[in-house]
């Protein structure tokens, strides 16, 4: 797989960062390897919640999206839906290219690329997280669960809250990771949730790809 440096943030969003693979294999395999043999493998997103399924009339997404924010630090993201409330840290890159992975000894933490789109601001945002370490479930372990309509917020170091609606859910296999889709430019403030699934390889003790959540800013408040 050829690496490649990503982009700066905003409208030309974060498609060149080549983590579609690293993130199967660097966020989600670590607690198998140490011998979790009855581990529950995370949920995943059903077919209904794809971004090209229907959605029923009492479900549907509002498509209007709310004023951008200007760029600022994100320090926290929060889903009441399945029961995250994580701090973040900034994410960069490897030498290879591939984003950095977030610490593994915090099973509560998720990062976000700094170098890309702040959650709120014009753009594609994009937030990586843990499905599990060596010592249980990490934060994103139930990403996968997320169901179309619901709320996520992103608290920021500027003392306001990006609230973002998911449009879809989905899970892919690496070789079928939609760059374009997941990390192409978006013309609205957008955020993509990221992490492992897709099924788990157990000879080779590694995910078979990723989830990914869709969301776009909805509104948000100023504390």
């Amino acid at each position: 797989m050829r690496a490649a440096q990503p982009p700066p943030g905003g409208r030309r969003g974060v498609l060149d960062v080549v983590f579609g693979v690293m993130l199967a294999v660097l966020l989600g395999t670590i607690l198998i390897a140490h011998g979790w043999k009855h581990y529950n493998p995370p949920p995943q997103p059903d077919a209904a919640q794809a971004l090209n399924a229907p959605t029923p009339a009492h479900d549907r997404v509002l498509e209007a999206a709310a004023t951008p924010l200007p760029p600022a630090v994100p320090t926290r993201v929060r889903i009441p839906a399945i029961g995250v409330s994580t701090p973040l840290v900034g994410l960069g890159l490897l030498r290879d290219g591939h984003l950095a992975a977030p610490p593994d000894n915090d099973r509560n933490l998720a990062g976000w690329y700094r170098a890309g789109t702040s959650p709120g601001a014009v753009g594609t945002a994009i937030i990586a997280g843990h499905v599990d370490t060596a010592h249980g479930p990490a934060a994103f372990y139930d990403l996968g669960a997320l169901k179309k309509g619901r709320l996520i917020d992103i608290d920021r170091a500027d003392h306001t809250t990006a609230v973002f609606t998911v449009d879809a859910v989905e899970a892919y296999t690496a070789k079928d990771f939609p760059d374009a889709r997941v990390y192409g430019a978006a013309a609205r403030p957008e955020l993509r949730l990221i992490t492992c699934g897709a099924g788990f390889d157990r000879e080779h003790r590694q995910y078979l790809g990723n989830v990914v959540v869709y969301a776009h800013l909805s509104s948000w408040t100023h504390s």
